[in-house]
This record gives C-alpha cells, structure tokens and sequence, in this order.
C-alpha cells in the first residue's frame, strides 16, 4: 500500500477503507475510467463507489472490468434504489424487498464478481418500507451476495431511522465546509452508533478548490466569496485551499473516507496530496469552522 495513504476501519465492519476513496461516478468511457482507476491504486485507494443507476450501469461495468484480477486488492461499493424505466424516460424510486433482491444480481453480473463488498441504499424517506428494505439487504448478507450494507442519506429522519433499526456500517452523505448541516446531528448520532460516514461533496462541486464563486445551497454568491478568501489566507502549509478543504471533512471521528470524483489523473493525484494536510489541529478546525456559517436541515426533520 502507497505509504502516504491512510485507512480506516468502515464502521463496525472488517473493511479498511483508504481515507480518500474514488467515486466513478464520471465515468463515462474504460479508457477514462481504467486511468483514473490504475491511478488511484498506484497511490494507495482502495475504495471504489458507483451506482447502478450511473449511465444506467455502464458505470458499473467500466469499473468491474477494470477492476478484474484485483478483486480482493479492493473495496467495491455499489448502490440500488432507483429503478430505470423500460421506456429510458428516466427512474423511479423502488426500495422494495423484492426489486432489491433482484437488482443486486445485475449489479454482480456488471461488475463482473460474486460478492459487493458494501451495497448503499441510494435515496430514502421516512415513508418508505423501511423494515422491509432493511430485511432486503439482511438476507443479502446471510446469503453472502453483500459483505455489508449502508445508506447513502443527508435526511435527519432517514438516518435515525436506518442508525436505531438495522446494521447499516456507513451512511454517504454531503459534507463540506460549505455544507455543515450535517454537524447539527448527524455526525454525533452516527458515531455513537458506530456508524462511519462516506463524505461526498467535501470540496462543494469545487468552489473549496479552484472553480469561480458562485450561490451555493443557502449561501450567498458573496458568503462564498467570502469563505473562499478566508480558506485561502488559512492554507499556510497545507498545500491548497482544497486540502484544508477536506481536512476538515476528516477531523470528524465519524468520517472514514472523503470520496472525491476526478475528470483526470493530474486532478486526481492533487486531491490525494491533500492527505500530507491531515490530520489538521484543533486552532485551526475553529478557524475554518469559524469561516463559513452553520446551516441546517429544513426538512426531513
């Protein structure tokens, strides 16, 4: 394993997961997908994410067939859920027992192996058939078709719901110095549960890297500009804005892995530099904090 990579242990699983992970998500062809992928693996993540619902599973395909020979060199993590019309007008939420247990064999066959090693619940609302669901990805692993089973939520309700209820391992969901919502609860709920978080969306579509300001969620394009600033003046040693950026995703014992997307491997090795920039000390996690407001969960309360 690549020296400067660190790892985790995914909640109460035997998973160790690289604390920076990929999310495949931007996949779109296997010659772009096995470069980033090699990448990845040459610098120490073994953590792969997708869904079934990424180009309607061509997604899933890139990365079983790259991926094929290093089976048990990594981590693959799927989701299921929603569920592609016949007529490709598009999908429609199904987290029934019955099209669970079923997608997850097409899932295997396009990624090319016999066992998912962490199979994601891709959406949910506190109206669905949750004990059902939950009996869904429990018989999935009693048959040995999943090692372990996670949600991917930002939605207060669904996360109590799943953390009381199941043996959920990790939950995915937004995290950022632009996106703190999750501090209200959620980060503090799931580590008493035992339960890692998946970060996606650490470096917020960019803006905490090098992309142009812009309105994000409830902040103000000049709240952004703002924290853009700030973030940059506070970098000092660590490298970019965008390694303090995802730093502070990290600080959280809650967090396992910050999962990063890439459109190339020049993009991809900066992300994974921003490693050398963790752990950060707690003067400097009250100063980024200190540089973006606190939001919270409006709904799905």
């Amino acid at each position: 394993m690549n020296k400067l990579m660190q790892y985790q242990q995914l909640g109460q699983s035997d998973l160790q997961v690289s604390t920076l992970s990929l999310g495949c998500m931007s996949f779109h062809d296997q010659e772009t997908g096995r470069g980033l992928i090699h990448t990845a693996l040459d610098h120490g993540i073994n953590f792969f994410d997708t869904a079934d619902l990424y180009d309607r599973g061509e997604n899933e395909k890139i990365l079983g067939q790259v991926l094929k020979g290093k089976r048990k060199e990594v981590i693959i993590a799927t989701k299921v859920g929603n569920q592609w019309r016949e007529d490709g007008s598009g999908w429609d939420w199904n987290p029934s027992k019955a099209y669970i247990k079923s997608a997850v064999k097409d899932s295997l066959r396009r990624l090319q192996t016999d066992y998912i090693d962490l199979y994601q619940l891709h959406g949910g609302t506190i109206d669905d058939p949750i004990e059902e669901t939950i009996e869904a990805f429990e018989e999935l692993k009693n048959e040995g078709w999943i090692r372990h089973y996670g949600i991917s939520s930002i939605r207060p309700n669904v996360i109590r719901e799943f953390g009381e209820k199941s043996n959920i391992v990790s939950n995915m969901m937004q995290y950022s110095l632009l996106d703190r919502r999750p501090e209200e609860f959620a980060l503090d709920f799931l580590a008493e549960k035992g339960i890692s978080v998946l970060v996606r969306g650490g470096l917020a579509k960019g803006l905490l890297a090098n992309k142009p300001a812009r309105a994000y969620l409830a902040h103000t394009l000049e709240t952004v500009q703002d924290t853009q600033q700030a973030l940059a003046a506070l970098k000092g040693s660590h490298g970019l804005a965008g390694h303090l950026a995802l730093a502070y995703c990290w600080r959280h014992p809650a967090v396992a892995s910050t999962v990063v997307g890439a459109s190339s491997t020049t993009q991809l090795i900066e992300n994974i530099e921003a490693i050398k920039a963790h752990p950060i000390n707690d003067t400097t996690f009250h100063q980024l904090a200190a540089i973006s407001p606190l939001l919270n969960y409006e709904n799905h309360r």
